[in-house]
């Protein structure tokens, strides 16, 4: 499929040269061509992933901020590549399959991602789905036509890259990073026009890697805009319009089909001798929100499966036990929580709670004795301690990244000059052009 479709006079054939200077957006390039009135509003294309729950969060609250701020001017869509019918099944897969590696063999998880971690080994993973996935997303963006392109999946760049030199396409390209700390070197695309980074610590390492300090802005990840309208509102109200008590020390749990064990770590902290009131989300976990059904529970407890006004309940919780996640940390410091993280994955959520530890903003709590220990000291006497972790957290969180990012990313977009195409751009596209025609894939 041709990735141009030009109508009226001036159309050009497949196969006829493209000019020679890009221009400045998609609708100018000739995509499509429509009359009328009123200015068109400026189309952004945000891609993720479903491996996890982290990058398709970042993707939606990326959406609310930008039509939030922007509605009257803009369109925003978010696509998963990988579920485009272009995509190999075997990419495709690497999404379920993720889950299911993450939870049983760990240890091979974590070789294959400290192996791929560096700069030539990134290099051919970068070659490598710039192949399976040129097809996919030149078809993507010949549908949609975008202004701007904003991915919060890594495997993304290059392909993205790819399909717009070739085609002589320069409309700015921008990276929301969604790895608090331990950050894979794949996220670090030279050729992107941006790149949002969470933290100080990522900064730096995406300078070791290469990116200039003008592709960079530190802005945090991105939540759910809920959690910035809700810090306002008092935890007893927000208690009351959930059904809690209003007056109890709240803990919230939330689990995840890829923690193990999290029964057993229940009845431990089921065990501590404070008051308090426990909220269980057994995220989506059908035979543990069955399981914990006829438990008879110390404290008053109150069991969800699948919910969707977490923004609210970590509103209305004082603690939330939880698993080392980007995501859950991420959302959990933007709400001021103190974290008690119960479970880590070997590269990525290792950092996140070491982070999270060094930082004083929570625990990591490998044993009964240490979640005990947490909880005592946390919520005895006046609870001094909670508030001090609880300042702590809300420090290193930011709640309003998503309007951040949304407010440059705006900016970007109406500044955005695009580049004259030399020959050296030429010759790389030429190398482009040689290795997908290996592979039988028309660049156009």
């Amino acid at each position: 499929m041709p990735f141009f479709r030009r109508t009226g006079r001036g159309q050009r054939k497949h196969g006829q040269s493209s000019p020679e200077k890009p221009v400045r957006n998609a609708h100018q390039h000739g995509w499509r061509i429509k009359h009328s009135i009123m200015p068109e509003k400026k189309k952004i294309l945000i891609l993720t992933g479903d491996a996890g729950m982290g990058h398709r969060s970042a993707a939606n609250a990326l959406q609310q901020a930008l039509l939030q701020k922007y509605d009257q001017d803009c369109q925003v869509e978010i696509i998963n590549p990988l579920d485009h019918p272009k995509t190999p099944g075997f990419v495709r897969e690497t999404e379920t399959d993720y889950d299911k590696i993450v939870k049983f063999i760990p240890d091979l998880y974590q070789i294959g991602y400290e192996v791929s971690d560096a700069a030539v080994p990134s290099t051919l993973i970068e070659a490598g789905y710039t192949v399976v996935l040129f097809e996919a997303l030149r078809d993507i963006l010949a549908d949609t036509t975008p202004d701007m392109v904003i991915t919060t999946y890594p495997l993304y760049q290059a392909p993205l890259k790819a399909v717009l030199e070739l085609n002589k396409i320069d409309i700015p390209l921008i990276t929301v990073i969604t790895d608090l700390v331990t950050v894979h070197h794949i996220w670090f695309n030279h050729h992107v026009t941006l790149t949002t980074v969470p933290t100080e610590v990522v900064r730096e390492k995406a300078l070791e890697a290469g990116m200039k300090p003008g592709q960079l802005m530190l802005t945090g990840i991105p939540v759910n805009p809920k959690i910035a309208a809700l810090q306002d509102s008092p935890k007893t109200e927000v208690r009351k319009t959930l059904g809690w008590d209003p007056n109890q020390t709240t803990v919230l749990v939330t689990g995840s089909p890829r923690i193990t064990k999290l029964q057993d770590t229940l009845s431990v902290i089921d065990q501590c001798l404070m008051p308090f009131q426990t909220k269980i989300t057994t995220g989506g976990d059908d035979v543990l929100y069955k399981d914990l059904q006829p438990v008879n529970w110390q404290h008053p407890t109150k069991i969800y499966n699948f919910i969707e006004n977490m923004p609210a309940m970590m509103r209305a919780a004082d603690l939330i036990v939880c698993k080392a996640g980007g995501l859950i940390v991420t959302e959990s410091l933007a709400s001021g929580l103190p974290l008690l993280l119960i479970h880590a994955l070997p590269g990525q959520e290792i950092g996140n709670a070491d982070y999270i530890v060094e930082h004083d903003a929570g625990a990591f709590c490998k044993t009964p004795e240490e979640i005990l220990r947490t909880l005592a000291d946390w919520l005895g006497g006046s609870q001094t301690r909670l508030e001090q972790v609880s300042e702590n957290a809300s420090r290193l969180g930011n709640k309003n990244a998503a309007f951040q990012i949304a407010d440059k990313a705006w900016s970007v977009l109406n500044e955005y000059q695009p580049k004259q195409f030399t020959p050296l751009l030429q010759k790389e596209a030429d190398r482009l052009r040689d290795l997908l025609s290996r592979f039988d894939i028309s660049g156009l």
